[in-house]
């Protein structure tokens, strides 16, 4: 009957509802990010480097302690019982002319730090260029280090204040603008709030849980490393593709029901 009826009770689906405090600066930050999506391929015939940043943390480095491989009559079968051995995060740039992964980074921490330091790497696989990260709102990406780091990078050479006093570095809000500034060479264009469904780097992540972390088993930290470097490798020759952006900001806020 269910079946009969197009009702599939065994499954759910989620969805993220916006998070909209200013329509106006919603509408704003929403065509931005459309519009890098959509013009990603001809900002970098350009030299504008276009790419989707994100961390993807809790990656558990669990280890299965009995697996019962696939077979024609059973599927694949794991002991409910297992072993951890860490977790680790992944800090991520995806290329959206190209479709590949950028320098990722691997490590336990997801720091200030370590932001700055993945950017950094990201830049230099092409130093002349001009580079946009898309980029939600989690604090790393408005830090006071990275606004230092943007500003020696820029050769911008103003007064930037005291963190939690005055100037660029004030809070988190007057960073994100200077970082935000489209004269820079090295700019971020952040997400609307609960909007992660515009950054496309969400997208390769849901790959990388169904083809390494969902079934796997690592006996290390380390293992679980390698596994989603090599997969990082595989997917840049084998499965990278351009990102195709077929969605407008006008049709996106129809469906949001923003401006009608």
């Amino acid at each position: 009957m269910a079946k009969k009826g197009g009702l599939q009770p065994h499954r759910i689906r989620y969805w993220m509802n916006p998070v909209i405090e200013d329509e106006a600066k919603f509408v704003e930050q929403l065509s931005e990010i459309v519009d890098l999506n959509r013009s990603a391929p001809d900002l970098a015939k350009q030299g504008v480097r276009v790419v989707s940043c994100d961390e993807k943390t809790g990656m558990q480095a669990i280890e299965r302690l009995d697996i019962h491989p696939l077979s024609a009559d059973h599927p694949e079968r794991q002991e409910a019982w297992y072993r951890r051995h860490g977790v680790l995060c992944l800090i991520a740039s995806l290329d959206l002319a190209t479709g590949q992964l950028l320098v990722p980074t691997v490590r336990e921490t997801r720091g200030n730090a370590d932001f700055v330091q993945h950017v950094q790497q990201t830049v230099d696989t092409d130093p002349a260029a001009a580079w946009v990260f898309i980029v939600d709102n989690l604090n790393t990406h408005t830090s006071e280090s990275l606004v230092q780091w943007v500003a020696k990078q820029c050769g911008l050479h103003e007064e930037l204040g005291c963190a939690g006093k005055s100037g660029v570095l004030h809070n988190a809000a007057s960073r994100a603008r200077f970082l935000s500034e489209p004269t820079h060479r090295i700019r971020f264009a952040y997400t609307p709030r609960h909007c992660s469904w515009l950054n496309e780097i969400e997208r390769w992540f849901s790959k990388l849980a169904r083809a390494v972390l969902r079934r796997g088993s690592f006996t290390s930290k380390e293992a679980l490393q390698t596994r989603i470097l090599d997969y990082v490798r595989y997917y840049n020759v084998v499965s990278a593709r351009p990102a195709r952006w077929v969605a407008t900001a006008e049709s996106i806020l129809r469906k949001l029901r923003i401006g009608t």
